[in-house]
């Protein structure tokens, strides 16, 4: 996929991108590509690649949700910028918050937002599973989202959370999501969301398949989640 495919797929979904939101998305990619050397980051490091299976695929909740009602977004594992950074490019008027246990991910993401000039952008160093306990960030945000983490009942724990009732939560993930949903229902429940839709696309040039599972905060977590690090790991909820 080339930048001008990436563009017109955006534009086709109603996505219109400036000359410098494509400037920012070409600076992110070389920044991505340079830092990868020295520390892992993602496989894939072809342009196209990049434009189409990491900047296009973090994009696609958008088509979806309306991420212009907006403003508070975390980002829960999203160490390498991804989905959170593509989608702060789109939509510059996000206060983007990205948690990851990872800390010399903060430092590349800190640079990304300096050289790419985006404000409130605000990386956090620690576990999902503490974080989400403390006032600063429990139920603090209209929007947690999350990308490649965790099987779904998992990654609820970690990602429910940290959204505020009447806020939501969307995972992207690849393929076929039957089985997955099925055994994070109660975990869903149980931490105080309700599954409101499931959508499946592909991505372009048979990149394989999508889903964005979009769940809705409709009751406050109760205290005991996300419980102690590890723990959510060794006994998911079933």
């Amino acid at each position: 996929m080339t930048k001008e495919q990436f563009a017109e797929a955006l534009q086709a979904k109603g996505i219109v991108l400036t000359d410098r939101q494509m400037e920012q998305f070409d600076q992110f990619f070389h920044l991505l590509v340079e830092w990868n050397e020295k520390m892992n980051l993602t496989g894939i490091t072809e342009e196209g690649q990049v434009y189409n299976k990491h900047f296009y695929d973090c994009i696609t909740p958008a088509f979806y949700f309306p991420f212009d009602k907006v403003d508070s977004v975390v980002d829960i594992g999203g160490g390498a910028g991804f989905p959170s950074i593509p989608l702060k490019i789109c939509f510059p008027h996000l206060n983007m918050t990205i948690i990851d246990s990872l800390n010399k991910r903060m430092n590349f993401l800190q640079h990304v937002a300096s050289e790419l000039e985006l404000e409130n952008v605000y990386p956090v160093h620690g576990r999902a599973e503490e974080r989400g306990q403390e006032p600063a960030h429990r139920e603090k945000y209209q929007l947690v989202v999350a990308r490649a983490v965790a099987r779904m009942n998992l990654l609820s724990e970690f990602c429910l959370p940290f959204a505020r009732v009447g806020g939501h939560f969307i995972a992207l993930k690849g393929a076929d999501m039957t089985l997955e949903l099925n055994e994070a229902k109660k975990a869903i429940k149980t931490l105080g969301g309700k599954t409101r839709k499931v959508e499946t696309l592909r991505l372009p040039e048979d990149a394989g398949e999508r889903n964005i599972v979009i769940v809705e905060k409709v009751e406050a977590t109760p205290k005991t989640y996300p419980r102690k690090p590890g723990v959510p790991a060794k006994k998911p909820l079933m």
